[in-house]
């Protein structure tokens, strides 16, 4: 079940915030577990076992963890947790990259030799999302930042919680335990749910998915009919999509949240107005790089032995980062072309130009960027190749001019709208509100009260614009959803 379709949000959704109402907290939980595990259900079936399987899994390792501590038997506690990184990344490469290894296998040897021949596997939706939050939950145990959860129940409600099961943001166990064992829902909180929901709906709705359609079919185009300038207008069209279509997703999913009582953290800070990839990265899936970070990158040596080790380091967290996304050589190369980016800026090359032309330094980001969206998006190296060959071996006024052939009419204010609020413009603008109506002595409360109504107006036009569109649209999924 899509958050975007009308039985989410006139039966699901509305079901579910009624039963919340229910009392105690014992109550809740059990309830927003099952009502969760049904949502899982209604799309994955059969493989609701999978996740009921890592729930339980985690669910017994972080007490044996926790119970060797007690004892202070170290060595048992190190065990446990290596069975637990076994179990859980067991899990995932069986089901995400068992048949990309024996393809790259195939490929590699000749038949006469060896060929090993699999059925297809079918990926559980978003195992890379519960994976990795059994894992952070196993680690925090292991380390004594929290003790680990004596409730079934309440540990499968961490990793089970549908606004956040599907994909994203990765939350960890430390940012929700107070919240499982007691919440409250605040009339404010509950408004900026339903507000950030809006602001969600109405960019993967109205935005993504407008941009989404062209975008297809410009990288379905055979090589032979693709023009430098389609490829310039389907890698754009791409970025606004996939950066509409994920954080819009984060949004709802933040938005669900707060209704319920939960704050989850952000996951995105306008990544587009970086000035280096590096910086592009503190904003893009923030919760993601951040747990690369501290369950992988710090325990690897981070950046505390020498510079050789801190490239090497960052090189290998953005491969891992890449298959992540992906069981594909593409999602390989551009994990890996992200590491090299951030070894490159590490060694300082674009420091000054970071420095004294921060303009230049985000037109030199978008572009990296972009690069990287063709191969993240490519279905095989080769199209990557070729399409890439197309952007940057044709002179500009070619690709000036075929572009323009290639914008139908349709997605032309889609992409505007995106590429302006794909920039900190609404921040920029509630801040100027804010001070306009301190500076006012007498029209501050006639301003704000003008603001929260067209506000509220907006938010409403929001809801009602991306529900007709749910309603007279074509079915699409989150892009996240097949990680």
């Amino acid at each position: 079940m899509l958050f975007t379709e009308p039985a989410f949000l006139f039966l699901f959704l509305p079901l579910v915030l009624i039963l919340h109402n229910l009392p105690g907290i014992r109550v809740k939980n059990l309830m927003l577990l099952v009502v969760s595990l049904v949502f899982y259900a209604l799309g994955e079936r059969v493989y609701l076992l999978v996740m009921i399987a890592s729930i339980v899994f985690n669910y017994l390792t972080g007490l044996i963890i926790q119970r060797a501590w007690d004892r202070n038997a170290a060595n048992t506690a190190k065990t446990a947790l290596i069975v637990g990184l076994l179990g859980n990344l067991g899990m995932l490469f069986g089901y995400k990259y068992t048949n990309f290894m024996a393809d790259s296998i195939n490929s590699i040897l000749p038949a006469s030799i060896m060929s090993i021949q699999l059925d297809p596997i079918h990926l559980p939706i978003g195992i890379s999302f519960f994976t990795f939050q059994g894992l952070s939950y196993v680690f925090d145990v292991y380390r004594r930042t929290h003790p680990a959860q004596q409730s079934l129940t309440d540990l499968g409600l961490y990793i089970s919680l549908f606004p956040q099961l599907i994909a994203g943001p990765i939350v960890r166990y430390q940012d929700v335990a107070d919240a499982i064992g007691q919440r409250s829902v605040t009339v404010d909180k509950f408004a900026e749910g339903i507000r950030r929901f809006s602001f969600g709906f109405a960019k993967k709705m109205l935005i993504a998915n407008s941009v989404a359609l062209q975008a297809d079919v410009i990288f379905a185009l055979p090589a032979e009919e693709l023009t430098a300038g389609a490829a310039w207008v389907g890698a754009i069209l791409y970025a606004i999509q996939i950066y509409f279509d994920f954080s819009g997703y984060s949004d709802m999913a933040i938005g669900l949240g707060l209704m319920l009582g939960f704050r989850f953290v952000e996951n995105f800070n306008y990544p587009y107005a970086a000035i280096s990839v590096t910086d592009f990265w503190r904003r893009w899936h923030i919760s993601l790089s951040t747990w690369f970070r501290d369950y992988l990158y710090i325990p690897l040596g981070g950046n505390r032995q020498g510079a050789f080790r801190t490239y090497l380091n960052s090189v290998i967290v953005f491969l891992l980062c890449g298959l992540w996304h992906g069981a594909s050589w593409t999602f390989v190369l551009w994990g890996l072309y992200h590491g090299a980016f951030l070894v490159i800026e590490r060694l300082g090359i674009t420091k000054r130009l970071r420095l004294n032309l921060p303009v230049l330094s985000n037109v030199y980001t978008m572009i990296a960027v972009l690069i990287g969206w063709v191969l993240f998006r490519a279905n095989t190296v080769e199209q990557a190749g070729l399409f890439l060959g197309k952007m940057f071996t044709t002179a500009p006024s070619i690709i000036l001019s075929t572009a323009v052939e290639q914008l139908p009419t349709r997605v032309v204010w889609p992409m505007i709208i995106g590429l302006l609020f794909a920039w900190p413009v609404a921040p920029a603008l509630r801040r100027w509100l804010d001070r306009l109506q301190e500076s006012s002595r007498t029209g501050g409360q006639v301003l704000a009260f003008a603001t929260n109504s067209c506000e509220l107006v907006l938010v409403v036009g929001l809801l009602v614009l991306g529900t007709l569109s749910s309603v007279a649209g074509t079915y699409n999924p989150f892009i996240y959803f097949r990680f």
